[in-house]
């Protein structure tokens, strides 16, 4: 990573004021954890309540014994949250900011939401590789590390493999952990490694997508090129039926990527660079914690 520059310092110190109240909010009224889910220590079998997790439910016992009855756990004391940061080329394009931009603003919310909870907070930036890894640890200081080396991040691949992030991430874990993927998925072939991942670990899926990759504005014949691969090819903008075979290949394919993180088990969260990605945060992190029902 470059030294640290004094302007470096203070897009550190003006992220974290900007995020400080979507921080705040993830914790508003709760005394709940935002990330820890059910744990790793079975504890005992108890009579189902109305909201348990269906999933949670001992088929066994509640068969021998004629009524619903649910596992619990205890809650892991030290929980590891990995942040992955989609760097390549496709998320460099945005307005008002870029999907990379957006990526590692919402990162910055979530590690510094880690360091609340007194949680190993980690991060790794991916594009056709995995570029570079903070290796995950507590405290304020770190999280604050980890955000300048996000900030401070250039990448230099173009693509995106995110079956070798998912593996790398998958290798170095070595208990289960919370894995936030913030990417657009604009990639193929990654559904079998994600569903593995899952398997072991908590899995948030944050997609960040820019809202003109749907409707592009008429501005005639266009030569757009992929930022990935370099391919070009003219668009006729000015044409509403051009325009809405656009959006209607643009919808199918993030309909196919809301299925597929769903397949591979995942939480899926889908953000925008044109809303307020905080009453996103709030409201699934909000639904996150009443569905595990789990309290400090």
């Amino acid at each position: 990573m470059p030294p640290v520059h004094s302007e470096l310092l203070k897009q550190v110190k003006g992220i974290t004021l900007r995020t400080r109240g979507v921080v705040d909010s993830l914790f508003a009224g709760e005394s709940r954890s935002v990330f820890r889910g059910q744990g790793m220590e079975f504890a005992e079998v108890r009579a189902y309540e109305h909201g348990d997790d269906f999933r949670a439910i001992d088929w066994n016992v509640s068969a021998r014994l004629g009524a619903p009855y649910v596992k619990t756990f205890t809650e892991e004391r030290e929980l590891t949250l990995l942040l992955m940061v989609d760097q390549s080329a496709s998320t460099r394009v945005g307005v008002p900011v870029t999907k990379a931009a957006r990526s590692v603003e919402v990162a910055a919310v979530l590690a510094l939401a880690g360091v609340r909870e007194q949680d190993r907070v980690g991060g790794l930036l991916f594009s056709d590789r995995v570029e570079h890894v903070v290796p995950p640890a507590k405290g304020r200081r770190h999280a604050l590390r980890l955000i300048r080396d996000l900030l401070a991040f250039s990448s230099s691949g173009r693509g995106t493999n995110l079956v070798e992030a998912i593996r790398y991430a998958s290798n170095v874990l070595s208990h289960r952990s919370v894995v936030v993927i913030l990417s657009d998925f604009l990639a193929e072939g990654w559904e079998k490694a994600l569903r593995e991942l899952a398997v072991r670990h908590e899995v948030i899926a944050i997609t960040v997508d820019d809202p003109r990759e749907e409707s592009p504005p008429a501005a005639g014949w266009v030569e757009m090129e992929d930022a990935e691969n370099g391919r070009r090819a003219l668009v006729n903008t000015g044409s509403a039926r051009a325009r809405k075979r656009w959006e209607a290949a643009v919808k199918a394919r993030r309909a196919q990527r809301a299925d597929r993180l769903r397949t591979a088990g995942v939480e899926h969260i889908a953000l925008d660079v044109s809303s307020d990605y905080g009453m996103v945060l709030r409201r699934a992190f909000a639904k996150r914690i009443r569905r595990k029902g789990t309290r400090r």
